[in-house]
């Protein structure tokens, strides 16, 4: 199978986005590159479910060594492997430590809204998801990470152009 290319537009600042796990979901799905199919990584504890779609840029590498991770803002779930083109409206700074580690590293997640949005289609920069709802995010990556073992810190946030220079250094 071959993944589509980072840019869905490069002159519109579009990205392709592949979601691995919906929003509301308890099961964490991570795509598998040998085969081709979505693989079932874990399942979330009772009570605690993807605030938002969540997938990946095909074509990229974060300082984690996986694909940048991407959270999208839209109206209704999808399903793994969905395809989308997205509009960058910000990042989550991170770093997160991982069970067994002792160094933390980077591990941001930016976010998006897809351009065929009816409802969040004005949406500029992350701040304009509102406080509470960002905070929500936030809060659901550290008890995520902390019931893993690991731990999330978020260093602040970032705008749109942020999050795209951090696709654009994340090509392969």
């Amino acid at each position: 199978m071959k993944l589509p290319e980072p840019f869905a537009d490069r002159k519109k600042g579009l990205v392709h986005v592949i979601v691995e796990t919906p929003k509301g979901s308890r099961n964490k799905f991570a795509f598998d590159e040998q085969t081709g199919f979505y693989k079932l990584r874990k399942i979330l504890p009772a009570g605690t479910a993807f605030p938002l779609d969540f997938g990946f840029i095909p074509g990229t590498k974060g300082e984690d060594g996986d694909p940048l991770d991407l959270l999208v803002l839209m109206e209704q779930a999808t399903y793994p492997g969905c395809l989308m083109e997205c509009r960058l409206i910000g990042v989550i700074k991170a770093e997160q430590l991982d069970k067994g580690k002792t160094k933390p590293e980077r591990n941001d997640r930016l976010v998006a809204v897809p351009e065929v949005s009816v409802d969040y289609a004005q949406l500029g920069h992350i701040e304009e998801m509102g406080k509470e709802r960002l905070n929500d995010i936030i809060h659901f990556f550290k008890y995520y990470r902390m019931m893993s073992g690991g731990e999330f810190n978020c260093l602040g946030t970032g705008d749109a152009e942020e999050a795209m220079n951090l696709v654009k250094k994340g090509l392969l």
